[in-house]
């Protein structure tokens, strides 16, 4: 970790039988508020799944070793990174059937090991086997900005469509296979689907593409790795993507820089939105509406509440702007935001 950093950030799993998980949310929930750590932790009755930020190296360090003590977890593993900006805007802990989707709730993985290939085991069959199949177990929008070299893509919307997409390919059951996601939960349920279709020569990669990239930053993964928070991507140095934003219009990785044609403001939208009337000149869904409503009609952003929060923690001049028909926001000095209800 670097002192120069502004967020240190950490990604975590274990799969583990809870007992009674509302207890838990509540129990995260008030340690997070605490230690002023943002982020989200997907909980279930078969274990938790998180990624998290605070601003300060203590309040970092203070809530791993709370995570520690609290599951009874002294060997949990952290895949820790920095960041300029806040991956977060606030915590939450949220109970789900399952802590990763993936559509077998009913598969637990074992305790250990379940053909796991570290880091430098990985690179090694890349570099010197093969007769392999290499598969990207992530969604389309991932492996399009990012994957290792030679990786399949099944081109699925959903993990949930990945068990038919094998079934599909008529892969030989002797056949090498190798498995990959993110932060490495989604394989640690992916294998056992192909183990149990009869796939016994399969391995996963421990800790996922984040562990990979932090021993070998500039090898075998070509692009960079999409991940779920406010950073978007994260490049080969683990440091948030310069390249990607989120398309305002849809919400996949974007590139593509345009100048709305009704509020004049740069953004970044996707390649597919890019395609289409009224999204690939707008920077917004509510610039795209009213542009579509008023070909030709000039207009101001709109401006979210956190949005405005921002300007005015940074000094800038904020002042009263109306957010929709019906709200209107004003912020003090302090960047504290008040929302007021009005007439139409």
């Amino acid at each position: 970790m670097t002192s120069s950093s502004n967020y240190y950030v950490t990604t975590f799993y274990k799969f583990m039988k809870l007992a009674d998980v509302p207890a838990v949310q509540k129990d995260l929930e008030n340690k997070a508020e605490e230690l002023n750590v943002k982020g989200l932790v997907i909980l279930g009755t078969e274990g938790f799944n998180s990624t998290c930020a605070a601003s300060s190296v203590e309040s970092f360090e203070a809530w791993k070793q709370f995570i520690r003590e609290y599951f009874s977890a002294p060997e949990l593993f952290f895949k820790d990174s920095v960041s300029p900006k806040a991956p977060f805007r606030r915590f939450k802990a949220k109970i789900r059937e399952e802590i990763v989707t993936t559509g077998i709730p009913e598969m637990m993985p074992p305790e250990g090991i379940n053909h796991h290939l570290t880091p430098t085991e990985w690179n090694k069959v890349l570099k010197e086997e093969k007769d392999f199949v290499m598969i990207d177990t992530r969604n389309w929008y991932e492996y399009k900005i990012g994957t290792f070299k030679g990786a399949l893509n099944p081109n699925i919307e959903k993990f949930t469509d990945f068990p038919q997409y094998i079934e599909s390919q008529g892969i030989s059951k002797d056949k090498k296979m190798l498995i990959f996601c993110t932060g490495g939960i989604r394989c640690e349920k992916g294998i056992l689907e192909l183990q149990k279709q009869g796939y016994d020569n399969v391995y996963q990669l421990e800790g996922g593409i984040l562990n990979y990239m932090k021993e070998y930053p500039r090898d075998q993964f070509e692009g960079e790795c999409f991940v779920f928070d406010h950073r978007v991507a994260l490049d080969a140095d683990l440091q948030p993507s310069q390249k990607y934003g989120l398309c305002p219009h849809c919400g996949q990785p974007s590139e593509i820089k345009i100048e709305c044609k009704r509020c004049d403001s740069e953004e970044l939208i996707c390649v597919d939105c890019a395609k289409l009337e009224h999204k690939q000149d707008t920077c917004s869904k509510n610039c795209a509406h009213q542009w579509k409503l008023h070909p030709g009609r000039k207009g101001p952003k709109q401006i979210v509440p956190f949005e405005i929060e921002k300007l005015a923690r940074d000094g800038s001049e904020v002042p009263t702007i109306r957010v929709s028909k019906t709200k209107v926001v004003t912020v003090n000095s302090k960047g504290e935001s008040e929302t007021v209800s009005v007439k139409k």
